[in-house]
């Protein structure tokens, strides 16, 4: 077991009577685990971490308990989920809307908010608008709402539907050139913009409103590590920040109230929103935010588009097409340029990439990256990576590159039936977990939450099943399913590496940082259809702090959790 020997001093705190795994290939079993300091100083039997118990030891009986090491969500967005709802902003309230009740909401939100002021919020689904015969854009949008303006984001933040008003306000028409990490869908004769900016081109419209208020930003934090917390997750990566978000997250981390290691990724250009100052943060400026459970050594950009839009970008042309490949929002050249920039300084680089032409185009220039800066020790992330060639599973190893899959498209339901647009051949090999860590590479999780859910659990389910995991829709999806023990590893040490922390955290060891979870039940004991994704996580530990606990049963100890019985009702 790993135990190290007692010394003169106690251990902080001991938990004892669990049913621990530690995902140590040479010790995967624990009944008992010693911290000090925020560390594990033994891992064990009982009997082995007793011997650290002092007079001011705090003891936890985990009365049989399954214990793991906390869990890792390498893509989310909280801010985009949370902000927009404290900030006032339009919600739709389904996460799959149809036609009618996107227009209701719309026309609701305007006699609740009168005046000319923006209408702008979340969420419209393109196929809904196809099932029902429609052409989601501005001549709809005019239909419902003429006098003032009005911007929607579609469900995977892959486009914004805006009506004549906004379009007017943003300056942008006929003549408007298309910025080179997204385009204006255009009326195929007059050139006139249709109401659909795809990718980085709807940052013009965020351009032309009022910013996100800083404390509809902070409360979307606090609230998003809350959640987080109670779910089991340590740690976490916040794609596309700017400087008024970083300022958000530094807000609670000085509180104490920042539960997740966050490395926030800075927006590379315009993707989203628009991003002022990002060539000071860039140059060092991003050190300020720095602390133990913060950092901002990371960029992040939309590489390609998305599935719903067609402009994912494909190795060959898209069905039904002779040519149309789907859009690169960064040329090749200005890839590279960046890519050895960014390594040169130790920033790792998360790129959007959906389709197999994108991840290949990306993995290219991280060669190229390698052989002019040498092993940099910085750890790419492709994001998503929903199609890969096969050609390119080894490649991860090879490069030492960050495999991300997102939830979403793994098990069927309607959402996800909708999104398998690349034709039946891509299909088969989508979402190739299984693949990557079969060629030796680090494959991990992320929610990407608004997109799917921010339960980390119901990818955890579908990793293992490809089924539904409500029973909604039958069958399997496409991609095969891994071991329950592989899925431990893409959750906990898988996640550490990818933050480069692996030597430090993500399992249970002695040494390492004092980070598990308690849940509710054995995901060893059951069949995982049905069962792993109702997981209830009872406590989370992190540092040697109790971060989470679900029940109150610390509340009368030394050891009272940070987040405590009930969390914001915001799914």
């Amino acid at each position: 077991m790993s135990v190290s020997h007692a010394s003169a001093l106690p251990a902080d705190l001991l938990l004892i009577n669990g049913r621990i795994y530690t995902v140590e290939d040479q010790h995967p079993w624990a009944e008992a685990v010693a911290v000090r300091d925020g560390r594990f100083v033994a891992v064990g039997s009982n009997s082995d971490v007793l011997i650290w118990q002092g007079p001011k030891t705090q003891v936890v009986d985990l009365r049989g308990r399954f214990v793991m090491p906390g869990l890792y969500d390498m893509h989310t967005h909280p801010d985009l989920k949370l902000a927009p709802g404290y900030a006032g902003y339009l919600d739709v309230g389904s996460e799959d809307p149809t036609v009618e009740r996107v227009e209701q909401a719309i026309l609701d939100y305007c006699a609740e908010h009168p005046g000319d002021g923006w209408v702008y919020g979340q969420y419209f689904v393109r196929y809904r608008f196809k099932q029902a015969g429609l052409v989601p854009g501005r001549e709809w949008l005019d239909s419902v709402v003429a006098d003032r303006p009005v911007a929607i984001l579609d469900r995977s933040w892959g486009c914004m539907m805006v009506n004549s008003k906004a379009l007017e306000l943003a300056g942008i028409d006929a003549d408007t050139v298309d910025p080179r990490h997204g385009y204006i869908e255009r009326d195929s004769f007059s050139g006139e913009p249709t109401g659909i900016l795809v990718d980085g081109a709807y940052a013009l419209i965020h351009a032309a409103m009022p910013p996100t208020p800083l404390a509809a930003l902070i409360r979307a934090y606090r609230e998003g590590v809350w959640l987080q917390s109670s779910m089991g997750v340590v740690g976490s990566k916040y794609v596309h920040v700017c400087e008024h978000r970083l300022n958000a997250l530094r807000s609670i981390d000085q509180a104490g109230e920042l539960s997740v290691r966050i490395e926030a990724a800075i927006s590379w250009q315009d993707d989203i929103f628009p991003v002022k100052r990002r060539w000071e943060l860039l140059s060092g400026e991003r050190h300020f935010y720095r602390s133990a459970r913060l950092n901002a050594n990371a960029v992040k950009f939309h590489f390609d588009g998305t599935h719903e839009s067609r402009s994912s970008f494909l190795s060959s042309p898209w069905p039904g097409e002779q040519s149309w490949r789907g859009h690169l929002n960064l040329t090749p050249e200005h890839l590279l340029d960046m890519l050895v920039d960014m390594d040169r300084r130790g920033i790792r680089v998360i790129a959007h990439c959906t389709g197999d032409g994108a991840s290949d185009v990306f993995l290219n220039a991280v060669a190229l990256t390698r052989q002019i800066n040498g092993e940099s020790g910085v750890r790419h992330q492709c994001a998503h990576s929903t199609t890969l060639l096969d050609a390119n599973l080894g490649r991860f190893a090879e490069l030492n590159v960050v495999a991300e899959f997102s939830p979403v498209g793994w098990y069927p339901s309607a959402f996800a039936n909708a999104r398998s647009v690349f034709g039946e051949q891509r299909m088969q090999r989508a979402y190739n977990f299984k693949g990557v860590l079969a060629h030796g590479g680090v494959a991990v999780m992320g929610t990407d939450w608004p997109v799917s859910s921010i339960n980390p659990w119901i990818g955890f389910e579908a990793m293992l099943t490809r089924a539904n995991p409500f029973g909604d829709v039958p069958g399997h999806f496409y991609g095969e399913p891994i071991s329950l023990e592989q899925a431990m590893r893409v959750m906990t040490i898988n996640g550490a590496w990818s933050m480069g922390i692996e030597q430090s955290a993500g399992s249970i060891r002695v040494g390492k940082s004092a980070d598990l979870i308690v849940l509710d039940r054995d995901l060893f004991s059951q069949p995982a259809q049905g069962f792993v994704q109702a997981t209830q996580v009872e406590l989370t530990l992190l540092e040697g702090q109790f971060t989470w606990d679900r029940h109150g049963e610390l509340d009368a100890t030394q050891q009272r959790a940070l987040w405590r019985k009930e969390v914001p009702d915001v799914l």
